[in-house]
């Protein structure tokens, strides 16, 4: 046997090893963002704070992930993918140390804040996995790490449930898990991530990485907050006002520098752009199925007529590991879809099964059956999605353009699951069940449910409008790339098909699926 035989027999297993490496990795980020939903009752109370005050805990890693993913991500593409790695796992160990060993609610969301470094991991595993798969696996790895970011959304409530339940409930442990993920985490990028095969080096844009961070916070806060501040107010107008003024000098400043952390012909080149558009509805989406049949199914229904009563563990169990793990399973379909079918068409079949999801929601949620059956359309929608939108994104931009492209990307998503918290939040707020018993808090009305799903199913119409009609083929403007920091080889080379940059437009994804094919 040649040495070149024993490689070929040995890569698939080390591609694998790779891939649950970057897919453990990539879950830790979703698991951030869910882990305190469930014991954000038990915060409050075993930190003698306020509802307001407590709500602090999920919005600070909301906003500081809108910050370094951006940013660490461009800085993966500069410096290397894996010290990159290592550094945003530290962080979140030193923010998970912090969180479980605070008894104050400042220092909390400080580890929280920590803790939002986690999002940048994402768009860092799929420019791992670009520079390191072999052309013929890589729409699979990349389903399959995507995969798991909706699997970790699910594990993280059934683990936060387990943790906490009992008579004397300690929140502490739950950060004590994200420690040790992370740690296991940490390890295997030490061992099993290769050094970047090359770099771009250069300058970091930091007016640009502050205007970015300042506009990303200045649009967050008040979707995050509205509800509790009033969407009327004089803080929630002025915060919206602001976002849009900074918007603008983030334009001017990123079109005026040598070297931008954000090529605007990136930004606005047709794919990415609509890519992004989806990514905001997939999250919106995704964030009112989650929040939804959260409380659906914990409303008394012998006080609202509606609902099972079900305990926060129950609700996680139940009614929504089912839709995690079809996610997981559904994920290594839908890389196989990438590549026969292209990645825009494989968005419009798991839009269509989210449409057929949230309409069996929106018709009929008054059985378990249902809202579980429903629920596993709407994973198999999520995970076609997350299978599909980095394939989008690959096979639009240059290779030192992922990381910055695919964080973006993330942040498209979490801009849309901040809205649809608030929406969703403010709907079953604003009409609630009259004549409750005395000391029973406002419960919404069943109807407030019912418009919230046929709200989230619009999102998933609007994702197949964006996939039929925005991601066109022939429509797209060419797109030149001009990055001062780029090899000439690299301002030469265009996605991961080896297409000229100016060649890379609208049907590149489709070229890059029949190259794997």
């Amino acid at each position: 046997m040649t040495p070149s035989d024993r490689v070929a027999q040995t890569r698939p297993a080390g591609d694998l090893s790779l891939v649950l490496v970057l897919g453990l990795a990539a879950m830790i980020v979703s698991m951030m963002q869910t882990l305190v939903v469930p014991i954000l009752s038990i915060i409050q109370s075993d930190l003698g704070t306020s509802t307001a005050n407590v709500s602090w805990v999920t919005t600070a890693t909301l906003l500081s992930a809108a910050v370094f993913t951006p940013l660490l991500g461009r800085f993966g593409d500069m410096h290397g993918k894996k010290p990159t790695l290592i550094g945003v796992l530290l962080l979140m160990i030193a923010g998970s140390v912090l969180a479980a060993t605070t008894t104050s609610l400042l220092w909390l969301i400080v580890g929280r804040v920590l803790q939002g470094a986690a999002t940048a991991i994402f768009p860092l595993a799929l420019s791992v996995l670009r520079e390191e798969m072999p052309p013929a696996r890589l729409h699979g790895a990349m389903a399959m790490v995507s995969g798991t970011l909706a699997v970790g959304s699910g594990l993280a409530l059934v683990a936060a449930g387990l943790l906490t339940r009992g008579t004397d409930p300690d929140y502490h442990r739950v950060f004590w898990l994200a420690v040790a993920l992370a740690a296991v985490a940490l390890v295997g990028v030490l061992v099993r991530v290769p050094a970047s095969r090359s770099t771009t080096g250069g300058r970091t844009d930091w007016l640009g990485a502050v205007t970015l961070a300042a506009l990303l916070v200045l649009l967050l806060l008040p979707i995050s907050q509205g509800h509790e501040w009033g969407w009327g107010s004089a803080r929630t107008i002025g915060l919206f006002v602001a976002a849009v003024v900074m918007a603008a000098l983030w334009v001017f400043v990123e079109r005026g520098v040598r070297g931008p952390m954000v090529d605007m012909r990136m930004f606005v080149h047709r794919p990415v752009l609509f890519t992004n558009l989806a990514g905001l509805f997939l999250g919106f989406a995704m964030f009112s199925q989650f929040i939804g049949v959260a409380y659906l199914v914990q409303m008394p229904k012998e006080l609202t007529g509606y609902g099972f009563g079900a305990s926060v563990l129950r609700a996680s169990v139940e009614y929504l590991l089912p839709t995690t793990v079809v996610s997981l399973l559904a994920a290594q379909f839908g890389g196989i879809l990438v590549g026969r079918i292209g990645a825009r068409f494989t968005l419009v079949v798991g839009a269509v099964s989210g449409v057929a999801g949230f309409a069996w929601l929106t018709l009929a949620h008054g059985t378990s059956a249902s809202i579980i059956l429903a629920g596993l359309l709407i994973g198999v929608a999520v995970s076609f999605g997350y299978a599909a939108m980095p394939a989008l994104i690959v096979a639009s931009v240059p290779h030192h353009q992922t990381g910055i492209a695919n964080g973006l990307n993330s942040i498209s998503r979490s801009v849309g699951s901040a809205i649809a918290s608030a929406v969703i939040t403010s709907l079953l707020a604003s009409r609630t069940i009259a004549h409750l018993p005395a000391g029973v808090p406002a419960l919404p009305a069943e109807s407030q449910f019912t418009l919230s799903f046929a709200i989230a199913g619009v999102a998933f119409v609007m994702i197949v409008a964006v996939a039929l009609f925005g991601l066109t083929r022939g429509a797209t403007p060419t797109y030149v790339v001009a990055d001062e920091n780029a090899s000439p080889a690299q301002a030469a080379t265009g996605p991961a098909t080896g297409e000229v940059a100016g060649l890379a437009g609208e049907g590149a994804e489709e070229k890059a699926a029949a190259a794997t094919a």
